[in-house]
């Protein structure tokens, strides 16, 4: 398979390794400090292009895509308020889009362990929950994209909770999220369940970037040759 890479930092060069290990091609490069472009003839020849930049051009690379007819798999986070909006355009030009707010297979289990301990946890009133979130320092985005999609599962279980918020301290009907930037930590997550007896929680630790990067590159596997809109959900099926 014709991988194109949009965004080459460290993430980028995670992709293309592992990409090449699995037998694909790496024909454009894309990034600040490369020649290759959207209408090159080397980005035309992708079956599929993976998109990991930031936050402010990501949309704009996404829509580029849908122009040139290339599939893409995008696991830039922070622009989710402009996606409905890429959504239509996306129909319009009838591209696809795989979109997921993190790649890690571990992650996306975690994610789906989220949602059910929720519910588990809806009729158990006594328990607040709140989340603490880990990352680098170079992470633009708090809470992180990870984040809020657990959040946002725990909101569709949880009758107690109306909103999260970005804050330590909450009011009842508030999920509160604690994000920490430091260091070169690549991702940690931390859901907590507490009551003044005791407390339960469920966390992912994130090792390295490789578990991001592969899960990326499965899904470029996935997506190639696929139409609409993807997302870890249609790729791990539970």
């Amino acid at each position: 398979m014709n991988i194109a890479l949009i965004g080459y930092g460290k993430m980028g060069h995670e992709i293309e390794q592992i990409a090449l290990n699995r037998g694909h091609m790496i024909v454009a490069k894309i990034d600040l400090n490369t020649t290759d472009s959207f209408t090159s003839e080397s980005f035309l020849k992708a079956d599929v292009a993976i998109e990991f930049t930031r936050p402010e051009v990501a949309v704009s690379n996404v829509l580029s895509c849908f122009e040139a007819k290339v599939p893409v798999v995008c696991g830039t986070t922070g622009w989710a308020d402009k996606m409905y909006s890429v959504k239509a355009e996306m129909a319009r030009q009838d591209g696809t889009l795989f979109w997921a707010s993190n790649f890690s297979l571990g992650v996306n289990l975690f994610f789906a362990l989220n949602g059910y301990l929720a519910k588990i946890m809806n009729k158990y009133t006594d328990y607040n929950v709140s989340m603490v979130e880990v990352h680098h320092t170079q992470k633009l985005d708090a809470p992180s994209g990870t984040a809020i999609t657990l959040a946002e599962s725990i909101l569709k279980e949880l009758d107690r909770k109306t909103t999260w918020v970005k804050e330590l301290e909450s009011k009842p009907e508030e999920l509160a999220i604690a994000s920490i930037r430091e260091g070169t930590v690549p991702g940690i997550h931390e859901v907590i369940y507490e009551s003044e007896m005791d407390s339960i929680s469920i966390k992912h630790d994130a090792k390295t970037r490789r578990g991001f990067a592969l899960g990326a590159v499965i899904a470029a596997e996935f997506t190639a040759g696929k139409k609409g809109f993807l997302s870890m959900s249609d790729l791990m099926q539970f």
